[in-house]
């Protein structure tokens, strides 16, 4: 099955093209040109007509960091997992690594194991995170504070085996007993490791970005910040080139001109990612992260007990609508939902529309807002061309 979208301004790659078309084969992208002369295909998509003028084509969104949506969790099985990735595929999330939460260590092996299963089966699931249980106690966050452990050579090694290959990305604080050795387990093994929920000075974040890790877990948050003589963590991945940051661009986990200065200090290594948990696209509401009780009102997630930052209710397009609102050119606002996060975890053949690559994109109007979501050629997502936002879409872009 071929596919033809037309009329549509192209971002990718960090370039926009005017009156741009491409052309799907069998799940992969086959041709890209601008003007009228596109090749024949058994299907035609106007992307004026289906998105209005302005329309924006862009690679399908990656998200490396979220826990769930629609009232559903990652760590909540198969059923679960589905219900919960349909809410991000509308919002134009084509690829995603499920992030699990801390848990007792049969618990974690069952759910990444849950999750093999479930990347075997779709290929939108890139495989698993582990955002716990290799966390520092007093930046915990959400997780729970009796499960957290050390990261020790037989845990590491039978998360590993149970994930059958699957596992991403790893966070861990690296002033844990073990925790240089597990970085260097992990990243032999190919799975990303990101710094984060620590204590760490800039001192020991720069030590663990030389020992193999090589991304910053939702900077700022659950970390130290920048202090003139302390600068942190956030500091040591800004000064590293080959590290990535991610940030949760909410408006309510970092300022948004502070997420548009990230972007100018450390040009094509942010990657927007939700940190979204079940109230995504679910509404307000009492919710659980990890079983603990989680209260959502005017779309904030904070813990029931001690009011603490619970995930997001974030989803992908707004993201990018607050970062372009905040100042961020269009085209890196992109290239951080797209090949950033899909080369941060050695996936460097999705994230970008070029001959050969996945035939992944997103269909945007004129506001940046969800009109089509194709998924390896097909078509599985899109909201109406004309007509309101839905309330998803409106609670993401409250207060922003």
């Amino acid at each position: 099955m071929s596919l033809v979208i037309h009329s549509v301004r192209l971002v990718d790659d960090g370039r926009e093209t005017a009156d741009a078309w491409l052309r799907f084969d069998e799940g992969r992208v086959s041709d890209v040109g601008a003007g009228d002369a596109w090749p024949p295909a058994d299907a035609v998509v106007d992307g004026a007509v289906l998105a209005g003028d302005g329309g924006v084509l862009t690679p399908g969104f990656v998200d490396l960091h979220g826990h769930g949506g629609g009232g559903f969790s990652y760590d909540g099985g198969p059923a679960a997992i589905r219900a919960a990735r349909a809410v991000h595929l509308a919002h134009g999330t084509t690829r995603a690594v499920l992030s699990l939460v801390t848990a007792d260590l049969p618990a974690l092996v069952e759910r990444v194991s849950a999750v093999a299963d479930a990347a075997a089966a779709d290929p939108g699931i890139l495989g698993s995170h582990l955002e716990g249980p290799f966390l520092d106690p007093g930046h915990r966050g959400a997780h729970t504070a009796s499960l957290l452990r050390a990261p020790d050579a037989a845990t590491v090694e039978q998360l590993i085996t149970a994930a059958r290959g699957t596992m991403r990305q790893v966070t861990l604080a690296p002033e844990l007993p073990g925790a240089f050795a597990a970085i260097g387990r992990f990243a032999a093994a190919g799975i990303t490791v990101g710094i984060g929920h620590t204590d760490a000075d800039a001192a020991l974040t720069r030590r663990a970005f030389d020992a193999g890790a090589r991304l910053l877990t939702h900077s700022f948050n659950a970390m130290r910040g920048i202090h003139h003589r302390d600068p942190g963590p956030v500091v040591a991945a800004l000064r590293d080139g080959r590290v990535v940051l991610e940030v949760i661009a909410d408006g309510t986990h970092v300022d948004l001109d502070l997420v548009a200065t990230l972007f100018a200090a450390a040009p094509g290594r942010i990657a927007l990612v939700t940190d979204a948990m079940a109230a995504a696209g679910a509404g307000d509401g009492a919710y659980e992260l990890g079983g603990a009780p989680v209260a959502v009102a005017s779309g904030i997630a904070r813990l029931a007990d001690g009011g603490a930052i619970a995930g997001s209710t974030l989803t992908q397009d707004a993201a990018l609508r607050h970062v372009v609102r905040a100042g961020v050119p269009l085209a890196a606002a992109v290239a951080a939902l797209t090949r950033t996060p899909a080369e941060a975890i050695g996936r460097a053949d999705i994230g970008r529309l070029e001959a050969g690559a996945p035939a992944d994109a997103v269909l945007l109007d004129a506001g940046l807002r969800v009109a089509g979501v194709w998924l390896a050629g097909a078509r599985v997502a899109g909201a109406p061309a004309t007509g309101a936002p839905t309330a998803a879409v409106r609670r993401d872009g409250a207060g922003t």
